[in-house]
């Protein structure tokens, strides 16, 4: 009745942090709005402290240590189910010591799907730093009457109104950025101008030569470009990409800025923006520390790399697919956490990339520290076992587990991985990683992994 109670407890809390975090962060998030000319500015809203699961978890984290003898049977049991299938890697840490609690395969490379957005997200926190955003801006031209609106590699940015975007962070607006770029070249006299489009900031393939074929057109992924809107969706809420989100972008922004009054020539034209080109406008995505939650609790490929190349782009490396994977590894190497780790892409769509169970579980007890407060964003961001993200219609009838894990979760054909904290029945915090890559056609493992970390969570 204890362990009911105490459940019942931890679940409320983790339920009020979100809602108490989601305001918060809605408040924080640089959400644009525009005034009626010649009205007074708005009230600038007093500062509201961001709270995250983090230090709740963390604070139950110092309880003794489970028995090793009896975690080691329990779980060596839960991953003999042949829905696994023939490589399975398993291991559980001391998120304070690092301790080896248990270990099945530990150290051998696995197919690590959507869990590389772990490895993602944190090189984006340790280069970008947490406040960084990302920039969406329109420039003067090279030519008399003429304006580039330059990509700052911007997935979020959507066309939609705002106000018809419920979702957390809220994300930069095309008719924001419109509406004062028409305002700006109308004070300066302009009613007429040509529109061209800078997306210059990534380098290579918009498609990794590691992917599928199908996963751009099946809507997987947009292809990477420096420049879209909506994720480079058809339409809002439509897997659909299109080819080039970069001229889609274009023409979003040409049709409202004609809207505001503003002439403007059809003419496509990628060009690069002229060296200290003066700003006309420009708008702001969500901080870094919110893009990543999203990443994270939507499983978000097309954020996912465009967190990579700007993490390539920090750390002075070209940003491609290449450079991003280089400078990720860059990144954590300086954390100690890179052992174990080698991916090809930011989203974990290649079927290249290999992690090992130890590498994962190590690189979230390195996120969790006290000691690295700009990386606990990846603990708010993983989904929460029956209510959040990827994890909001697992755990089935594992109520027990419902708000005690947090976990990343990752899925391509024949692989599915699982990877997060939780904390023990005792109280001890400590971190984990079960992954599989050899799954037998027709069978559904994520059943499997669901009962292995609620394992953890009940020792």
């Amino acid at each position: 009745m204890r362990r009911e109670r105490w459940v019942a407890l931890v679940t409320l809390v983790l339920l009020q942090i979100f809602v108490v975090a989601a305001g918060a962060h809605l408040l924080t998030s640089g959400l644009l709005v525009e005034k009626a000319p010649g009205s007074a500015a708005p009230a600038e809203p007093p500062p509201v402290p961001v709270i995250t699961a983090s230090p709740v978890l963390a604070a139950g984290g110092n309880g003794p240590l489970p028995a090793k003898s009896t975690l080691a049977g329990r779980l060596t049991e839960a991953l003999g189910d042949p829905a696994l299938g023939g490589n399975v890697g398993a291991v559980v840490l001391d998120a304070e010591t690092g301790a080896t609690l248990f270990g099945s395969g530990a150290d051998g490379g696995v197919t690590p799907a959507s869990t590389t957005k772990l490895v993602t997200s944190v090189a984006s926190l340790a280069s970008l730093g947490p406040d960084a955003r990302l920039s969406t801006r329109v420039v003067r031209g090279s030519s008399p009457g003429s304006i580039v609106l330059v990509g700052g590699g911007d997935p979020t940015l959507t066309a939609r109104k705002p106000s018809a975007v419920p979702a957390y962070p809220q994300p930069a607006s095309l008719a924001s950025l419109a509406l004062r770029t028409a305002r700006a070249l109308k004070a300066a006299g302009t009613t007429k101008v040509t529109v061209a489009y800078d997306d210059g900031l990534y380098t290579g393939p918009t498609i990794s030569r590691t992917w599928k074929p199908n996963y751009v057109p099946d809507g997987e992924a947009a292809p990477v470009t420096a420049l879209m809107v909506d994720e480079g969706r058809v339409a809002p809420g439509i897997r659909q990409r299109v080819a080039d989100p970069s001229r889609a972008a274009h023409g979003a922004f040409v049709s409202m800025l004609s809207k505001q009054g503003i002439a403007v020539s059809r003419s496509a034209r990628r060009v690069k923006a002229p060296a200290g080109a003066q700003e006309i406008a420009r708008v702001d995505s969500a901080p870094v520390y919110a893009l990543v939650e999203r990443a994270l609790t939507l499983s978000d490929n097309d954020l996912s790399e465009a967190l990579a190349r700007q993490v390539a782009i920090k750390e002075g490396r070209p940003a491609s697919f290449d450079g991003a994977a280089a400078a990720v590894h860059q990144v954590l190497t300086r954390l100690k956490a890179a052992e174990g780790v080698r991916v090809f892409d930011g989203s974990g769509l290649s079927p290249r990339n290999r992690i090992t169970p130890m590498g994962l579980a190590r690189l979230i007890a390195v996120a969790a520290s006290p000691a690295n407060p700009r990386l606990h964003p990846i603990v708010s961001g993983m989904p929460i076992a029956g209510f959040s993200g990827t994890l909001g219609h697992r755990f089935g009838r594992i109520h027990s587990a419902y708000g005690l894990i947090r976990a990343k979760t990752g899925t391509l054909n024949g692989v599915s991985t699982l990877a997060g904290m939780t904390t023990t029945r005792a109280g001890r915090l400590v971190t984990f990683a079960f992954m599989a890559d050899d799954i037998p056609a027709g069978r559904n493992a994520e059943a499997a992994l669901d009962r292995l970390a609620a394992t953890v969570a009940a020792s």
